[in-house]
């Protein structure tokens, strides 16, 4: 300490503590990098598929008439034990955690199959097979982006919420037979 009382060496204590305590954000603005990883054009396809999504869900009615013709594939994309549970009569089990190109190209190898999708959000009454999901969260909105984003062009997403019980779509799994 000089004589006035002043330290000498306090100005550039204060710089190193304030570097210090700055070093956390200068590291967190620096990107964390993944090549497996792309935020960036996961929102660009979702923004790009949107409004063809919109335009390609489908009524009840439509669903049971278009899964009846031949080359279409009814996907579940819910977890197997759901699937064994309660699925749409004919439904092929995939589950979304599984989803590669090798998987998805094994259960639809053309990328221009008329796949239609359903998920938990569109029944009610059925609750352990077919659990409401939050909104956003929806795994026809995650199934439909992922399909896309693996080229599949020609996708529809069943639109309503309907019941179990009055529902015209033909159910089958374990939760049925008891």
């Amino acid at each position: 300490m000089s004589r006035s009382g002043f330290d000498e060496d306090e100005p550039m204590k204060i710089i190193l503590a304030s570097l210090l305590l700055l070093a956390p954000l200068a590291q967190a603005a620096e990107p964390i990098r993944n090549p497996l990883i792309d935020y960036t054009a996961f929102r660009k396809i979702a923004a790009e598929v949107q409004p063809i999504r919109e335009k390609r869900r489908i009524t009840e009615e439509q669903f049971a008439a278009m899964s009846a013709e031949q080359g279409t594939i009814v996907l579940d994309a819910r977890s197997a034990d759901k699937y064994g549970m309660r699925h749409i009569r004919g439904a092929v089990s995939l589950p979304f955690t599984d989803f590669t190109a090798e998987s998805l190209a094994r259960v639809i190898p053309k990328k221009d199959t008329r796949i239609l999708i359903y998920c938990n959000n569109n029944f009610l009454g059925a609750p352990r097979s077919l659990a409401s999901k939050v909104a956003p969260a929806s795994l026809n909105i995650s199934t439909y982006i992922a399909l896309a984003t693996y080229g599949y062009t020609n996708i529809f997403e069943l639109g309503p919420l309907l019941d179990v019980a009055t529902t015209k779509l033909p159910f089958e799994g374990t939760e049925l037979q008891r």
